[in-house]
């Protein structure tokens, strides 16, 4: 179902309705929970992170797309001095041109070898040390969420 539909609609499947969570002092962590996988990410100091913090929770569909998964926000930004086509282990991007939240785990499609290659650069907005293979379980249509962990 397209959910960028539904969020014309009244917030449905965002945190639209709901207060942004307040700024802490230290790190931000966030978890992200795609069917029954869940892994723990930071936060870095960029504007995309912080237009992701704003928005949560945000709930959405899985997709996948080779060794990755994508899932549409409600979050809009542009390009950062962080985008990058080759996604590093750990790296969770962000998609500007889809609004959309993508971690690459493995190859996908594009890629040449081994490498994370993403469908067109993205911005850095936070890194995880959790285990990402492990999103390799998650099959298109799984709800998923970014939540303050």
């Amino acid at each position: 179902m397209p959910t960028n539909f539904l969020r014309r609609l009244g917030g449905v499947l965002t945190g639209s309705m709901t207060r942004a969570p307040k700024r802490p002092d230290g790190p931000r962590w966030v978890t992200v929970t795609a069917g029954r996988v869940a892994i723990r990410a930071e936060l870095l100091e960029t504007k995309t992170a912080d237009r992701i913090w704003a928005q949560l929770p945000i709930y959405s569909t899985a997709e996948t797309w080779g060794q990755s998964i994508h899932f549409e926000t409600p979050v809009e930004t542009g390009r950062d001095g962080t985008a990058k086509a080759v996604a590093s282990p750990g790296d969770i991007c962000f998609w500007t041109e889809d609004d959309r939240i993508i971690v690459a785990f493995g190859p996908t499609p594009i890629s040449k070898g081994a490498e994370m290659r993403l469908p067109k650069p993205c911005n850095v907005w936070a890194r995880t040390r959790d285990d990402l293979s492990l999103l390799k379980n998650v099959t298109p249509g799984e709800k998923v969420s970014v939540t303050v962990a």
